[in-house]
């Protein structure tokens, strides 16, 4: 079980950062070192056939390397028990894997990324679960559905990607638990340094911890938290706990100690992804080239309000559409130098990708498929000048 660190100060809770920095990652007890070794070893010696030096026996099943992650990821979502694993898709399946049978439906919000829409809608589809994509904006045709399908899961992604919509998570919260389904909320995008969907009545929260939580663009990982949850009479926390130990596709040693390394940093670095991002998104309104701009932290966008009052920044992505098109838009995004042509995201470093032909390519031809004259861009933390240039003569270039 997650248990705060005790840093012997006057609080309940400590702050964002200070768990960001201590939560899990307390110094070596042996050596007294102040990061916690890596315990690079995939089995335990034991004392005894039935006893345990530490409660360790096989890195499958724990590792102290990754239960350090564990609670260092649950300390700074609010919630009770964190999970780690080798991917973020990693740790999608071993979600709907815990809770979903055959014949179970899902209702996803429309704008996912592309590959949760292929996870459900090609892999999932073949073992008898049905997925039913819901615009994330119409609260009243997610209701509907959920009185016309019996959905034992509501997946959900705010903002999401790549559009950057907001969603009211306590309202989808609301409403799926009034149909006795469970709400997870994929906060890959605006991480827990601004928004903690549990705290909002979301059940699970999903992470690919490649992006802001690993933050260098260095190390693959996806993780799952949970809180008190119970699901069809058992606590979601074992149920999720047991998948991940029985399906094995866990975080290892070398990839937990890289990713709680650049959690530590998490709350320093988003605060320079918004700066620039807000930036970039008010530079790019009154460019020539760009027929419209979509960030949260714009008045006019139309999740400004909710993202306001849901999180305590806007987030590090910008999307625009370009003048001209589907081809115009290759052209800008082949065109740029700071910013790499690249899927990922959340990195120091800034990225622009082609969400039509890259991120989401296993939505082409769906209701789903995000358009074609869109680029997404990941702001990273150089200098926002550097960036503006950039982009200024890729749009010129194009």
């Amino acid at each position: 079980m997650t248990t705060l660190p005790d840093l012997g100060l006057d609080v309940v809770r400590p702050g964002f950062r200070t768990s960001a920095v201590h939560a899990g990652q307390e110094p070596c007890g042996l050596t007294g070192a102040v990061v916690p070794p890596i315990y690079q070893t995939s089995t335990f010696t034991q004392p005894g056939v039935d006893t345990f030096y530490t409660g360790y026996e096989y890195s499958r099943g724990a590792n102290p390397t990754r239960s350090g992650l564990e609670t260092q990821l649950a300390a700074l979502e609010g919630g009770a028990r964190g999970f780690a694993f080798a991917s973020g898709i990693a740790a999608e399946d071993a979600l709907l894997r815990a809770v979903l049978r055959p014949g179970d439906t899902v209702l996803a919000a429309a704008e996912t990324y592309g590959g949760t829409h292929r996870l459900l809608s090609v892999l999932y589809s073949r073992w008898g679960v049905e997925t039913v994509f819901v615009n994330p904006q119409d609260e009243t045709a997610l209701r509907a559905a959920l009185e016309d399908d019996a959905a034992k899961l509501v997946w959900l992604e705010t903002p999401t990607n790549p559009l950057l919509s907001v969603v009211d998570i306590a309202r989808w919260a609301e409403a799926a638990h009034a149909h006795g389904a469970l709400l997870a909320v994929d906060n890959t995008f605006a991480s827990p340094a601004l928004q903690t969907p549990l705290a909002l009545g979301a059940d699970v929260v999903v992470h690919s911890t490649t992006k802001y939580i690993g933050g260098h663009s260095d190390v693959l990982g996806g993780a799952l938290v949970t809180g008190e949850a119970v699901w069809e009479g058992e606590p979601l926390g074992d149920l999720l706990g047991y998948q991940q130990f029985a399906a094995g596709a866990v975080a290892g040693p070398q990839d937990a100690f890289l990713t709680a390394r650049g959690l530590k940093t998490l709350g320093v670095r988003i605060r320079q992804h918004c700066e620039n991002a807000r930036a970039v998104a008010e530079w790019l309104t009154g460019h020539r080239r760009i027929a419209r701009v979509l960030y949260p932290g714009l008045a006019d966008h139309p999740g400004h309000e909710i993202a306001a009052r849901q999180m305590s920044g806007f987030g590090g992505l910008v999307s625009f559409a370009v003048v001209g098109g589907e081809a115009a838009a290759r052209r800008v995004a082949e065109s740029t130098g700071v910013f790499g042509l690249s899927v990922s995201l959340g990195g120091v470093e800034s990225l622009i990708s082609h969400p039509a032909t890259m991120t989401h390519g296993s939505t082409r031809g769906t209701p789903q498929a995000p358009p074609a004259d869109l680029l997404r861009l990941s702001v990273g933390i150089e200098d926002v000048e550097d960036l503006i240039e950039d982009l200024d003569r890729a749009l010129l270039a194009a």
